[in-house]
């Protein structure tokens, strides 16, 4: 799908958390998606003062028959065909993916090339931060219908049940996960101090490398998955969206390290969605499923 096209689907559906304070989840997706030239329909599963990283806080989750309810009304609006991808992350709740599965479905049948990206929002390095009965949705729901998905490596990790030591472990994990495009998150990166996002398709796996940020804000994940979307809705090719999605969130984020920010600041930093200057390091990696996959 491409931008140029002025008759082509170009809102885009973000189903996510919403934070009063901060830029995570949908805060984070919504600003960047508008921001990039991408009208936008916000659906929060869940609303929080702040992110919970900050601290215990009151968690608001919408009950499950209204929301489905909610969802059921998006899937008859008489504006759906405006819709050109849907963007899930965050879900309050293990039931909220079959309500996400059937909007997907709603937009995919009047509008079949329209995208679907999945970030499996579950975890970190620390280990779960959802129910498992929640992250076994995004799993066993969501994933295999994207059309592309945006786990970070720990959370690859979890889908997999198996840990991903090096690069190749990865790759091979992201081949099995079932979306025709992974981008991971949190890769091991072959530069000293770094960290990189592996794009994985099926012609090609790339490397994106940058040095690691100390003590980053959270939201970069929310960020790429949202940056990346709008990159190829704007009909640019993979390897171009990897590079400048990397290198527009490594800015923003070493931007707010070092002014000593505990949040994204996109508003402050919103020239860097659509023109980073940052460097990044980009590689071509050996594709082992490549023929299987051709």
């Amino acid at each position: 799908m491409s931008a140029e096209k002025p008759d082509a689907p170009r809102a885009v559906i973000v189903i996510s958390s919403h934070v009063a304070r901060g830029s995570v989840g949908n805060r984070a997706a919504v600003f960047a998606l508008e921001t990039l030239g991408f009208p936008v329909w916000a659906v929060p599963t869940i609303i929080l003062p702040w992110h919970p990283g900050h601290g215990r806080a009151t968690r608001i989750v919408p009950p499950l028959d209204q929301f489905k309810a909610l969802m059921a009304d998006l899937e008859r609006a008489p504006w759906l065909g405006e819709v050109g991808a849907v963007l899930s992350g965050y879900l309050g709740e293990a039931g909220q993916a079959e309500a996400v599965a059937s909007l997907v479905a709603a937009v995919k049948a009047r509008t079949p090339d329209a995208v679907y990206i999945c970030d499996p929002v579950m975890g970190d390095s620390g280990g779960l931060y959802v129910p498992e009965p929640t992250a076994a949705a995004m799993r066993d729901r969501l994933m295999p219908i994207a059309d592309i998905a945006t786990p970070n490596r720990f959370e690859l990790e979890w889908m997999a049940g198996a840990p991903l030591p090096d690069l190749k472990s990865v790759i091979s994990a992201a081949l099995h996960a079932g979306p025709s495009t992974m981008l991971v998150t949190s890769a091991q990166s072959m530069i000293s101090g770094g960290t990189g996002n592996l794009l994985l398709d099926g012609t090609q796996a790339l490397l994106a490398e940058h040095r690691l940020i100390d003590k980053p804000p959270n939201g970069p994940g929310d960020l790429t998955a949202a940056v990346y979307l709008a990159r190829i809705l704007s009909g640019q090719p993979p390897i171009r969206a990897l590079q400048s999605t990397t290198a527009a969130v490594y800015e923003i984020l070493a931007r707010t390290s070092k002014r000593g920010g505990d949040e994204l600041q996109l508003e402050t930093d919103a020239q860097s969605l659509s023109h980073p200057m940052a460097m990044v390091q980009l590689r071509h990696l050996t594709h082992p499923g490549r023929d299987r996959r051709a």
